[in-house]
């Protein structure tokens, strides 16, 4: 991940004495021994996974763009991430993939990778995860066009609701030259090779 875990934020202490009242609201004893050190460890936890809101995912990219005059597609394939939903602050998960077309500019690899770390350690939607990427390559690079593509499972539909365990979400934002069926396909094609 982004920062190991021993960057902690303020409020962290609050965040504990929240989450001790929380377990006592579902009924749970706060002082048995399996669970003294539950709020904390929870607290530390949600600021890992949180931990998004405290980077520049813009920045990322800047701090290692590099001029070429390389104009066919880069493709990153296969990011995985872990989200929290913001409906039910239940785990999202899966593989992000991107493509960018470079436009004089071209970034670290690794940053792409980056951008989506910081994105999804925020609490999230799916669809808001796809269009910040896209958005954020797009912003930065200004690339002759971006395609993101998202797949993801949402424990919040597996662990309660409908209960649909394995199903799959895919989401897809595109921009510039992927609005072309043919460079759109061509991104499609190389993602399944």
């Amino acid at each position: 991940m982004i920062y190991p875990e021993t960057n902690f934020r303020e409020g962290l202490n609050e965040l504990a004495v929240h989450c001790k009242e929380m377990l006592k609201l579902i009924g749970e004893d706060t002082e048995r021994e399996g669970l003294l050190k539950t709020p904390m460890r929870v607290a530390k936890a949600m600021q890992t996974m949180t931990c998004g809101y405290t980077m520049d995912p813009h920045q990322v990219l800047r701090d290692a763009l590099f001029k070429e005059d390389y104009s066919q597609m880069v493709i990153v394939k296969d990011i995985p991430f872990f989200s929290l939903c913001e409906h039910h602050i239940v785990p999202f998960f899966g593989k992000v993939h991107v493509a960018y077309i470079p436009n004089g500019y071209i970034t670290g690899l690794s940053k792409i990778a980056r951008v989506v770390d910081i994105y999804s350690h925020r609490l999230q939607v799916q669809e808001r995860l796809t269009l910040q990427i896209k958005e954020c390559i797009d912003e930065t690079l200004k690339p002759l066009g971006v395609m993101v593509v998202v797949e993801a499972q949402h424990l919040c539909m597996q662990m309660r609701g409908v209960e649909k365990v394995g199903s799959i979400t895919t989401t897809s934002e595109i921009s510039g030259v992927f609005k072309n069926p043919t460079t759109r396909n061509e991104f499609m094609n190389l993602l399944h090779a």
